[in-house]
């Protein structure tokens, strides 16, 4: 029997995923397309996004590239109902540890970028009859993670500006709405623990701070982004939908 989820269909859509040559771009680009929409892949790594996805190469923190990567989207995809705000740059340490170009180039890719790619694809959403934007936020927007001060200012920022963003254009018809993963079992995670003195340690550790005691798979972010993009999710904008393995909401009681 055909499950609930595999259901929610995209047939006709277009959709422009940032961030997609790996991880949960790439995992989200993947499902939409086999959902049947059109996809774009707008990444620094194009060479890395496989057919049929169209990939296009552009980094997000530098407006011109993405204004014409954007403009490329539309040309090859015939139009534009979904934007994926996938795009982002980890950082470790307290306020201490970074220096100030690294906030600024932090913030550069993981909020400016946001706001590049999402001006840029507004007069063709505008168009669409069922336009919809999501943004990747992540766990660190809602809970004090240590050595995650840079990164979680930066998803701070993004939670706050996709409520904006929902209220600025729900007049226009367009949706918007985030995902908060929690740790996820992605590349960049990969190579956190590769560093760490004990990965198997490590990723215990990360492990055993969610409550369901594994991490989250890109391709449950993957589902859950695609349920927000699509029309079964008409009725819901202005959303933080956690895909954290109850990281956020559940307070366990050690036994």
């Amino acid at each position: 029997m055909e499950g609930a989820a595999d259901s929610i269909r995209l047939d006709g859509m277009a959709a422009l995923v940032t961030g997609g040559a790996s991880g949960i771009g790439l995992a989200t680009a993947q499902l939409l397309a086999a959902r049947g929409a059109r996809v774009a892949v707008l990444d620094r790594d194009a060479d890395a996004v496989p057919a049929p996805l169209h990939a296009l190469r552009a980094d997000v923190a530098d407006e011109r590239q993405v204004r014409e990567a954007v403009a490329a989207a539309v040309e090859r995809l015939g139009g534009l109902d979904v934007v994926v705000n996938n795009a982002g740059v980890g950082a470790q340490g307290t306020i201490e540890d970074n220096p100030s170009d690294e906030w600024q180039r932090v913030f550069a890719v993981n909020v400016l970028g946001i706001v590049h790619v999402s001006r840029a694809a507004l007069p063709h959403l505008r168009a669409s009859p069922s336009a919809a934007i999501v943004n990747t936020c992540s766990i660190a927007a809602t809970a004090g993670l240590p050595q995650r001060a840079l990164y979680s200012a930066t998803k701070g920022a993004v939670q706050s500006l996709t409520l904006a963003m929902a209220a600025d254009h729900i007049g226009e018809g367009i949706r918007v709405n985030c995902v908060n993963p929690g740790t996820a079992d992605t590349p960049w995670v990969g190579r956190l623990l590769d560093a760490a003195p004990d990965p198997a340690a490590e990723r215990a550790a990360l492990e055993a701070r969610q409550p369901m005691g594994r991490l989250v798979s890109a391709d449950e972010v993957a589902q859950a982004i695609a349920y927000l993009a699509s029309p079964a999710a008409a009725a819901t904008t202005g959303t933080v939908l956690a895909v954290d393995g109850g990281m956020q909401g559940l307070r366990l009681r050690k036994t």
